[in-house]
């Protein structure tokens, strides 16, 4: 039995294939309570009891899946067995999966920076009877919004950058942050050719960004959050809803860790009013956005509590 479908995510629905290199990793699926007891994931991937499946070596197989995004793989193989038929929860089973790969780590080029710059996925899976027991052949692929010559590009003119600012250990947070803000604000300029093309994704994308030197909101963002994060500085993209002159849109920015508290961030509305009404801003004073739900949750403002004020901006 073969079933094939396409999952998306946010409004990146419609995107180009890269056709790159395939890799193929075998999991094995258990379904022993007792089993559970013995596992201590990494990545603490929880077990789900409403499911028929899960894997005893889901780290390895979040791992792998990281991997062939960073290595932008055409496709990524999964091979398991299962005393019952799964088909129902597999859906659910590689949307968790895909989360904790995608999630945040200590690797600039990984977490948000893979998340946002991909649209979706589509799977195909398919079973074969072994006597007693379903063997499943589980296929991820993903679309992406750059290839990896572009991403070799992005990846050698971070490089290139971050030693022409010559951070070294008595460079303050504020300081980092304001040489790669300026450079930004400097360098970029809003896609307002692409803006509508919804076609047309590259825009969105650090490589948009810091080697054509347009791009939209999310573009701005994602290079900001890779040279902040290079930098050594956490930071975070964050989407939601804006309000602006036009009325409401989609909108992406950033949140940064400066001195241990975070500030919001608008590059994209500040570069194009030519202002600082959107830097460095708690969360009161940042008016008109309005984050996702999962950006708005207890855990997540607890693991990025915003400043209870602006940055005090002294002697810049």
């Amino acid at each position: 039995m073969s079933v094939h479908h396409a999952a998306k995510k946010g409004s990146n629905c419609f995107i180009r294939l890269t056709a790159v290199l395939l890799s193929l990793v075998i999991c094995t699926a258990a379904l022993s309570a007792d089993s559970r007891l013995r596992v201590q994931p990494k990545y603490h991937y929880t077990v789900r009891k409403d499911l028929s499946i899960y894997f005893l070596n889901a780290d390895e197989v979040i791992e792998h899946i990281r991997k062939t995004f960073k290595r932008h793989d055409w496709k990524i193989d999964i091979r398991y067995r299962s005393k019952t038929n799964n088909m129902n929860d597999i859906d659910v089973m590689v949307k968790e999966l895909m989360d904790y790969a995608l999630s945040e780590t200590d690797d600039p080029t990984e977490g948000d920076y893979l998340y946002h710059q991909y649209g979706g996925y589509e799977i195909t899976y398919s079973y074969q009877m072994d006597k007693s027991t379903y063997v499943y052949d589980l296929s991820i692929v993903p679309n992406y919004y750059t290839t990896p010559e572009q991403e070799e590009k992005v990846t050698k003119k971070v490089q290139d950058l971050i030693r022409y600012f010559r951070f070294d250990q008595n460079t303050s947070d504020y300081e980092k942050f304001r040489k790669i803000y300026d450079y930004v604000y400097s360098k970029v300029d809003y896609d307002f050719i692409h803006e509508k093309n919804g076609n047309y994704h590259l825009k969105t994308t650090a490589y948009a960004a810091l080697i054509n030197k347009q791009a939209v909101c999310q573009g701005y963002s994602v290079l900001m959050y890779r040279l902040l994060r290079e930098a050594g500085l956490n930071a975070r993209v964050i989407t939601g809803m804006a309000q602006n002159d036009m009325g409401s849109e989609y909108h992406a920015w950033n949140i940064v860790e400066i001195d241990g508290a975070f500030y919001n961030i608008d590059i994209t509305w500040d570069k194009q009013a030519e202002s600082s009404e959107y830097y460095l801003k708690c969360s009161r004073n940042f008016k008109n956005h309005i984050r996702d739900e999962k950006y708005d949750t207890d855990e997540f403002n607890a693991l990025y509590p915003m400043a209870q004020s602006d940055y005090v901006i002294v002697n810049d």
